[in-house]
């Protein structure tokens, strides 16, 4: 059980600082599309989210993407990683965490499939991150805002659909702890408790 617990802790503690860091690695790349647009951005937020997402489908509990939004918060304070946000950025990470909670506690349970529950979690995350920092920061408003929470949402979805690979490749190593059904050259294939 506390091998178990510790096994739980660490991988949670692990895809938060990859969702911190791997933001950093992408951001330049994803600025160039969001200056295009002439959007703040929500690409490279996105990809951050896309780790809450495969950690709470690999280990689910509850809220585990809210705490370990949380922790990313903490994190980026130490790191000096707040962005514009200041103060007020633990309730940017928050939110988001909280939304992949709800969409997918919401989802669970029904006929969606995992890599569709993963994209649409990533996807309204995304969007709550970018609506959360355009009331906290940027103050946009009409057809800006909109295409700004579209960016973020549609880029959440695809990157959704990218952890959901993630999670097909990490599931053999989770076999006691995930249900997760994909398809194999040779039909389907499910691994469950």
């Amino acid at each position: 059980m506390k091998n178990n617990r510790l096994k739980r802790i660490i991988f949670f503690a692990l895809c938060c600082d990859f969702g911190l860091f791997a933001k950093r690695l992408i951001a330049p790349l994803t600025n160039m599309i969001t200056d295009a647009l002439h959007i703040p951005g929500g690409i490279a937020t996105s990809f951050s989210l896309m780790f809450l997402v495969i950690a709470a489908i690999l280990m689910p509990g509850g809220f585990c993407s809210t705490i370990m939004s949380a922790a990313q918060s903490v994190i980026a304070f130490s790191f000096g990683m707040v962005g514009s946000m200041g103060l007020l950025a633990p309730i940017g990470y928050i939110v988001p965490g909280f939304a992949i909670d709800l969409v997918l506690m919401a989802t669970a349970g029904g006929a969606l499939p995992c890599a569709d529950r993963m994209a649409l979690a990533n996807g309204i995350a995304a969007a709550s991150a970018a609506f959360t920092a355009n009331c906290i920061v940027f103050h946009l408003r009409g057809i800006v805002l909109l295409l700004y929470v579209c960016t973020a949402f549609s880029s959440g979805i695809f990157c959704g659909l990218l952890g959901s690979k993630i999670v097909q490749r990490l599931a053999p190593v989770f076999r006691a702890e995930v249900k997760y059904s994909f398809k194999t050259r040779k039909g389907k294939e499910e691994l469950s408790i």
